[in-house]
């Protein structure tokens, strides 16, 4: 499902017009961005939850060359999925 055929299903379930879908989709998507920017973690009660992890600085390897190369630390968004969305999919 891409970010259309989300919306439409938003519009569908709410009963509301596709624009006023995308607003509110957009409005989520923003606000879990903000939050994450900002080091925060976005908790949905059974749903999951958003969060910022760090990673570390380590060695890796050209796949081209074999030569060991320096990876720099970074900050990698990451979902946790709830309990009842684990047993929704299972």
């Amino acid at each position: 499902m891409n970010k259309g055929e989300f919306v439409d299903a938003v519009a569908a379930k709410g009963e509301m017009s596709k624009a006023d879908a995308s607003n509110a989709v957009d409005a989520v998507l923003d606000a879990v961005t903000e939050a994450m920017k900002q080091g925060d973690q976005v908790t949905l009660v059974g749903f999951g939850t958003f969060l910022v992890r760090k990673r570390e600085a380590r060695t890796g390897r050209n796949p081209r060359t074999g030569e060991p190369l320096q990876i720099k630390a970074s900050n990698v968004p990451s979902f946790k999925a709830g309990k009842a969305l684990k047993d929704a999919v299972n």
